[in-house]
């Protein structure tokens, strides 16, 4: 996704590190939504969508990066892809953990709604969800993915 466009920046051992981060792996990956926004700050039509990718990881309690911004001081469009991006990543298997059943990532994000996460956008997603919308975009998205592999594989 665009929101992560800075990893191509970060080693690959470090993307898929199973075990936990040492201190400069972690400041590495730190780094990713300022190095994305580096990347993408001459192409002009992606202005509007630049904040949300450079301020994704900022919690509403102040306790995020890159700059520890709290609460209505995070642009609404980071706000929404950080909800959005912690549960693809619960939500996804990886090859260090198996993907968490929706149920249980949705108990999580409601858990941090207020702390971690704008709470309005945590209604938001749990309403979409609700509505069937998340689970057809995420099963559309692996389709969209596989297809796109089978592809490049056939070349």
């Amino acid at each position: 996704m665009l929101h992560d466009i800075g990893k191509i920046g970060v080693e690959d051992s470090v993307l898929r590190k199973e075990a936990p981060l040492d201190m400069k792996e972690a400041l590495a990956m730190r780094m990713h939504p300022q190095h994305g926004a580096e990347i993408l700050k001459h192409i002009p039509h992606l202005k509007d969508v630049m904040p949300g990718m450079l301020y994704h990881h900022e919690r509403v309690d102040g306790l995020g990066y890159p700059e520890g911004l709290k609460g209505r001081h995070i642009p609404l469009v980071a706000k929404i892809i950080s909800v959005a991006d912690t549960y693809d990543a619960m939500t996804t298997t990886r090859p260090y953990r198996k993907g968490l059943p929706a149920k249980v990532a949705l108990a999580e994000l409601e858990k941090f709604s207020g702390i971690q996460f704008d709470g309005r956008v945590v209604k938001a997603f749990f309403k979409a969800y609700m509505n069937g919308d998340i689970d057809g975009i995420t099963h559309q998205w692996a389709g969209e993915k596989k297809q796109r592999a089978e592809a490049f594989v056939q070349l």
